[in-house]
């Protein structure tokens, strides 16, 4: 897996995983895994400017002992390639909510029960800051 592999990231429920990062001028795309581990993925966010056939759209899945779940797409967009994005991971009970730098914010359902979030991989995104709430 290229990109950055964090184990043991102790995201727990009540907490929010920010990334801040840069975009590449050049991305088709950029992903952020959070799970237990490679094969199972509490949610893979999948921001893509032009890939696999989808033009500015947002599509977040989850992937349990490496099956994946049903794509949920989001088709408001504000990455720029080539500038600086912001993502957060609040964790909750039930679901993921994900804010975004222009205020947009994405719910995603949990879909395999969870207490710690202990992995994370990122690709296509320079990674400048990462921190914990």
């Amino acid at each position: 897996m290229a990109g950055i592999v964090l184990n043991n990231l102790n995201l727990k429920k009540g907490h929010c995983l920010e990334l801040t990062g840069l975009i590449p001028p050049d991305a088709k795309g950029f992903i952020v895994n959070l799970g237990k581990d490679s094969s199972t993925y509490v949610i893979h966010f999948n921001a893509r400017f032009d890939l696999h056939g989808d033009i500015n759209t947002i599509v977040c899945n989850s992937k349990a002992d490496d099956a994946w779940g049903e794509e949920q797409r989001e088709t408001s967009f504000p990455f720029v390639q080539g500038a600086e994005a912001l993502v957060c991971f609040e964790h909750q009970e039930d679901k993921l909510i994900i804010k975004l730098s222009n205020g947009q914010e994405i719910s995603f359902p949990i879909r395999m029960p969870v207490d710690t979030i202990s992995f994370l991989s990122l690709e296509g995104f320079e990674l400048k800051s990462l921190t914990l709430q």
